[in-house]
């Protein structure tokens, strides 16, 4: 089975999740589905999470694990970390250019009150 793809390959915007299906009963289910934010690791990535998990949240023992430094293991981690924020970021920016759009005029009200519930579910 493929690595599931969490960014377009083409504007590297994410893609969300619209279909989901029971390979037992063949049961599909549609709608818009957020994916964990841990899916918006790479391998690497995500296997160092998993690592960090494994060690209780040790850094001493993740660097021990690893067989890095402390401070290559903690500036690792504080990417990582960052990582996982932006969505955050690219909400509330999604969220601005929709009122900016109205404020402009470019976007009806009504029409910029459906973007913005959608941002939102």
């Amino acid at each position: 089975m493929a690595k599931l793809t969490t960014e377009c390959p083409s504007c590297r915007d994410s893609l969300e999740v619209t279909r989901l299906s029971c390979p037992g009963c063949a049961m599909q289910i549609e709608g818009k589905f957020e994916l964990p934010s841990l899916l918006r690791l790479d391998r690497d990535e995500l296997e160092f999470v998993l690592d960090f998990v494994r060690c209780s949240g040790s850094v001493k023992d993740l660097c021990t694990r690893r067989g890095l430094s402390y401070p290559t293991i903690r500036n690792r981690l504080a990417e990582i970390v960052e990582k996982l924020s932006r969505p955050e970021v690219k909400m509330e920016s999604k969220r601005q250019k929709i009122l900016n759009a109205i404020a402009k005029g470019d976007l009806s009200v009504k029409e910029g009150v459906r973007k913005l519930k959608e941002l939102e579910s």
